[in-house]
């Protein structure tokens, strides 16, 4: 029997419902299965699921604050189950998850930016983070099993290689890139044995980004990217990944993100 294929988008979209526009030019380019959505900035209440809904997306699980966090999948395909879940002692809206019919478990992070100061006895921003991460290596570690078809997607707001931002040197004690938030991120990626998906198909020598701060005039000359949205899986589906694509292109789009999509495609 031919494997199912399923395609599954992360997308730090910086306000759901100014971005509709730029969902639809998404959905015209990969037409993923599910969207997985971070800072959609809008209460439950409030979230355009009749948009989404219009474009076949008819299955959802939202979590959303006002003008502040949120994150959301919406699909195309049943949950067997689905939930929200609050870390840190906070109900802030940073993690919403779905298990398919099929099996295969979808987490959505937003993981917290960090605030500017990298030191987490002066910034509690930073000390929320790192606090964030160890929560999730633990939780994870706790669940680790060989049969998991686990999938982790979402803006982790950490850019764990040299090649994942424009300069390493310079970046080294600037929040995302220090090697504190790095190493809770190689903490994270052992406690499920997570396969980074988007290195499979771009090798660690190769420069590759998500995410270009809007202060830059002329973003893609500048190129000052940082690589903080990802896709990971668990071995149980690393034979299943077929293909994973950053969508450069979406950073210049009319009212963009400053974030662009990153979707997988997975043989299942």
């Amino acid at each position: 029997m031919t494997a199912a294929t399923t395609t599954i988008t992360t997308w730090n979209v910086n306000s759901v419902r100014i971005r509709l526009d730029g969902i639809a030019a998404l959905i015209e380019a990969h037409d993923p299965d599910l969207l997985c959505l971070q800072e959609t900035k809008v209460v439950n209440d409030s979230f355009p699921l009749d948009a989404f809904e219009a474009l076949g997306y008819r299955h959802s699980i939202i979590a959303g604050m006002k003008s502040y966090n949120g994150v959301a999948i919406l699909s195309r395909l049943p949950f067997a189950d689905s939930g929200v879940r609050d870390w840190c002692g906070k109900a802030d809206c940073r993690h919403v998850w779905a298990t398919l019919e099929n099996g295969v478990e979808v987490n959505n992070f937003y993981v917290p930016a960090g605030g500017d100061v990298p030191d987490a006895a002066l910034n509690d921003k930073f000390a929320h983070k790192l606090r964030f991460l160890a929560e999730m290596i633990n939780w994870f570690a706790a669940r680790s099993a060989p049969a998991n078809k686990l999938v982790l997607v979402g803006d982790l707001n950490v850019a764990p290689l040299e090649t994942d931002v424009w300069s390493h040197k310079a970046l080294l004690k600037v929040v995302s890139h220090t090697p504190i938030e790095v190493e809770a991120l190689d903490a994270l990626k052992a406690s499920h044995r997570w396969i980074d998906t988007a290195r499979i198909f771009t090798p660690p020598e190769e420069t590759l980004y998500s995410w270009w701060s809007y202060r830059a005039r002329d973003w893609e000359t500048a190129d000052r990217g940082r690589r903080l949205d990802h896709i990971w899986v668990t071995p149980a589906l690393e034979d299943a990944v077929q293909s994973v694509d950053t969508l450069r292109p979406a950073r210049g789009w009319e009212r963009p993100s400053d974030h662009v999509p990153v979707t997988l495609t997975l043989s299942v």
